[in-house]
């Protein structure tokens, strides 16, 4: 789970201006340090199946905001996937 101060941190890093707080890219850096902290959970237990499923529902969805984010503005794509070390 990500405290406030965590979240606020990791909006400030990939915001646009300063009120962006929905944004593609502010949505995927969530969505990745949440995948982060999902995994390591998931490596210490690994019978929780409910969290595996929604770690995957995760992925799925950041992959989904990647897949329109280089439809769209392939340049904040490359530089966000950069950034968080994604695949591109």
């Amino acid at each position: 789970m990500l405290t406030k101060r965590q979240k606020q941190n990791v909006i400030k890093e990939s915001a646009k201006h300063e009120k962006d707080t929905g944004g593609s890219e502010v949505q995927i850096s969530l969505l990745s340090k949440r995948i982060k902290l999902l995994a390591d959970h998931l490596k210490k237990n690994p019978k929780d199946f409910t969290s595996r499923r929604g770690l995957l529902m995760m992925v799925g969805k950041r992959r989904k905001l990647l897949q329109y984010l280089k439809e769209n503005d392939e340049k904040n794509y490359a530089k966000i996937a950069k950034k968080l070390e994604l695949e591109s």
